[in-house]
């Protein structure tokens, strides 16, 4: 891994933005009246230890499934203990890749969140680092 992949860490700054009080539908549309503001710092909404978290754009379609897809921007914590079932930025063969976490007894597999790609099960030489676990994923909608 050169210099230049090396994660770094995130500036934590408050970023403080409005939130309103209501939520919002997808469906019908609702009033929108008399609803109340805060300000909240969005490192403090999306950081769940700050010191411990990094960003990270994603590449490739292998976790579309679980809503993570090409050139979002995920957040990864490293402080957080991997769990069966997490989501997490693991390195196998000195290559970064995001997968759900299998662990169950001595079984640890890496499962994609698309039917296209396979399970990664380690073969005899292999070796698995969870870096971290992706805690939010950051999604542009606006293009151009």
């Amino acid at each position: 891994m050169s210099s230049q992949q090396d994660p770094v860490p995130l500036d934590v700054n408050p970023l403080v933005l409005t939130q309103f009080g209501a939520t919002v539908r997808t469906g019908f549309p609702s009033p929108a009246a008399d609803h109340s503001q805060k300000r909240i710092d969005l490192n403090a909404h999306l950081l769940l230890n700050p010191e411990a978290s990094f960003l990270f754009r994603v590449r490739g379609d292998s976790m579309i499934n679980v809503g993570i897809f090409d050139g979002d921007t995920i957040v990864v914590d490293r402080s957080i203990e991997p769990k069966h079932r997490h989501i997490v930025l693991a390195i196998v063969d000195e290559e970064f890749t995001v997968k759900r976490l299998y662990r169950r007894g001595k079984t640890i597999r890496l499962l994609a969140e698309n039917p296209a790609y396979p399970p990664i099960d380690l073969k005899d030489g292999q070796e698995l680092r969870v870096w971290g676990v992706v805690t939010y994923n950051l999604r542009k909608l606006l293009n151009g």
